[in-house]
C-alpha cells in the first residue's frame, strides 16, 4: 500500500487489527458510504443495514435533513464550551423537553455519560430532597441489564464479561430479576434513591417484561417516593413505535435517558431529561462536559426532535415492525425457537443446534444483510426506521435461506 493507492478492505481491517485495541469483533465488511437503509462497502456491494448501529440511526444514513442541519452549523461554529452560551443549546433544549413533555435537560454526549449522570442526580436527589443519610444511598437496577462499559455502570453488570478484571467496583446498587415489580418492591428500603431499568432489554436480546410491569414500577416508586428512572438509549426516540418505549405502556418515568438516536447517527448527543424538581437539584461545576451541549450536536439534536415531533417515524416503526414480526414468526420451528418485537425491533433466538447467533450473522452478510449477534444463539434487528417494506421482506428471505440451508 503506497500514499497514492487507495487501501483495500482487507489492508484497512489489518490496520485496525494492528493499531486498535480488540475491544470488537466486526464482522467481516468495511462500510465506506450508506444512504437510507443500506451501506455500501470498499467494493462497492451493497448490505441492508439491520442493526442501524444499536438504534442510533434510526434515521437512516444520510438523511437529508440531518446532514443539511449538520452542514449547515459547520460553517457557522462547533465548539464553545458551556463557560459561553450559544445560539443552539437553549432551542434544542425547549424542543427535547417539549418533546419528553417535561421541563429541563443535562446535555451530554454518549449514552454511558447519560447513565452516570442520571445516577448521580439520583443520588443527589436522595440527599437533599429525600433526606437520605449521605453516603447511604441505593439504587435498585435489574438483572441482565446493559446501562454501558463505564467502571461505575459494570459494577451493577450481571455479565462477566463485562465484569472480570475491572474491579474494584462502585458500591450503592440492587440488583433484581427483571420484570418482577414486586422484587424492586421488596428492595427498596429508607435509602433508596432510584430504580434504574430499561423499559425493554436490548442487549440481552430484546427482553419484553410484561405488561403490567413498567406501571407497577410507576406505581410502587411513586408510592414509596423514589424515582423512576427509563433508560430509553436503544428503545426510545420512535424505534418501538412510539416516541418512547414508557408511552407504549402509558407510564412517565421521573426521568428519561436518551441518546444514540438523538444525535442522528451523526454526531454523539445524549440527555437526562426530566421535571425542575429533580433536575433542579444540580448547582454549577457540579456537573458538566467540555462537549456536552456544543453547538453542532444541539443542532442536529434540534433536527432530530423536528423529526419526531411529526409522529410520523412513530407511525412507520409501528407499522413496518408489525410487517416485520408477522413475517420472523413464521420461521419458528424452522431454526427459530423464539421471537420478541416491538415496533422495529426484535430478537430471535436461533435453535442452538443449527448454529451460533455469530455463525447465522456471517451467513446473513454473505446474503447482503447486516444483522448482529448477542448472547450465544440470540440475533437482533433494528432496521433503520425509514427502510421500505421490501426490503424488511428481504431480510426475513435471507435469513429463511440461511436457516433451511444450516437444517440441510
Amino acid at each position: 500500500m503506497t500514499a497514492t493507492t487507495h487501501p483495500s478492505g482487507a489492508d484497512l481491517v489489518r490496520l485496525e487489527d494492528e493499531h486498535l485495541a480488540h475491544t470488537y469483533h466486526p464482522l467481516d465488511v468495511v462500510v465506506e458510504s450508506g444512504e437510507g437503509a443500506w451501506v455500501t462497502d470498499v467494493t462497492g456491494r451493497r448490505y441492508l443495514d439491520c442493526l442501524a448501529a444499536y438504534s442510533a440511526v434510526n434515521f437512516g444514513h444520510s438523511h437529508p435533513v440531518l446532514v443539511a442541519a449538520a452542514k449547515a452549523q459547520l460553517d457557522r461554529i462547533t465548539l464553545t464550551s458551556r463557560a459561553f452560551h450559544n445560539d443552539q443549546l437553549g432551542l434544542f433544549a425547549a424542543a427535547l423537553a417539549e418533546l419528553a413533555g417535561k421541563d429541563m435537560i443535562i446535555p451530554m454526549n454518549t449514552g454511558a455519560e447519560a447513565v452516570e449522570s442520571g445516577i448521580k442526580v439520583a443520588r443527589a436527589w436522595g440527599y437533599r430532597v429525600k433526606g437520605v443519610a449521605q453516603d447511604k444511598a441505593n439504587i435498585i437496577v435489574a438483572d441482565g441489564n446493559f446501562h454501558g462499559r463505564t467502571t461505575t455502570i459494570i459494577s451493577f453488570s450481571g455479565d462477566a464479561v463485562a465484569t472480570t478484571d475491572f474491579g474494584p467496583f462502585t458500591p450503592g446498587f440492587i440488583s433484581v430479576p427483571y420484570g418482577d415489580a414486586e422484587a424492586i418492591e421488596a428492595a427498596i428500603d429508607e435509602n433508596t434513591v432510584a430504580v434504574l431499568v430499561e423499559p425493554i432489554q436490548g442487549e440481552a436480546g430484546i427482553i419484553i417484561p410484561p405488561a403490567d410491569y413498567l406501571p407497577r414500577v410507576r406505581e410502587i416508586t411513586t408510592r414509596r417516593n423514589v424515582l423512576f428512572i427509563a433508560d430509553e438509549i436503544q428503545s426510545g426516540l420512535g424505534r418501538t413505535g412510539a416516541t418512547f418505549e414508557c408511552d407504549n405502556v402509558g407510564v412517565v418515568p421521573d426521568l428519561y435517558l436518551l441518546g444514540k438516536a438523538l444525535g442522528g447517527g451523526i454526531v454523539p448527543v445524549s440527555a437526562v431529561v426530566g421535571n425542575r424538581d429533580v433536575l433542579g437539584v444540580l448547582s454549577a461545576g457540579e456537573h458538566g462536559s467540555t462537549f456536552g451541549g456544543n453547538p453542532l450536536a444541539a443542532a442536529v439534536g434540534t433536527a432530530v426532535v423536528g423529526l419526531l415531533a411529526t409522529g410520523e417515524y412513530q407511525e412507520r416503526a409501528r407499522m413496518l415492525g408489525a410487517r416485520l414480526e408477522a413475517g420472523l414468526r413464521r420461521l419458528i420451528g424452522h431454526g427459530v425457537v423464539a421471537v420478541r418485537a416491538s415496533g422495529l425491533w426484535a430478537g430471535i433466538d436461533i435453535d442452538p443446534a443449527l448454529a451460533t447467533g455469530r455463525e447465522v450473522c456471517e451467513r446473513l452478510l454473505e446474503c447482503g444483510v447486516l444483522v448482529k449477534d448477542t448472547h450465544g444463539s440470540t440475533i437482533r434487528l433494528a432496521p433503520p426506521i425509514v427502510v421500505e417494506p421490501q426490503d424488511l421482506d428481504f431480510a426475513v428471505d435471507q435469513l429463511e435461506a440461511v436457516l433451511l440451508e444450516l437444517r440441510g
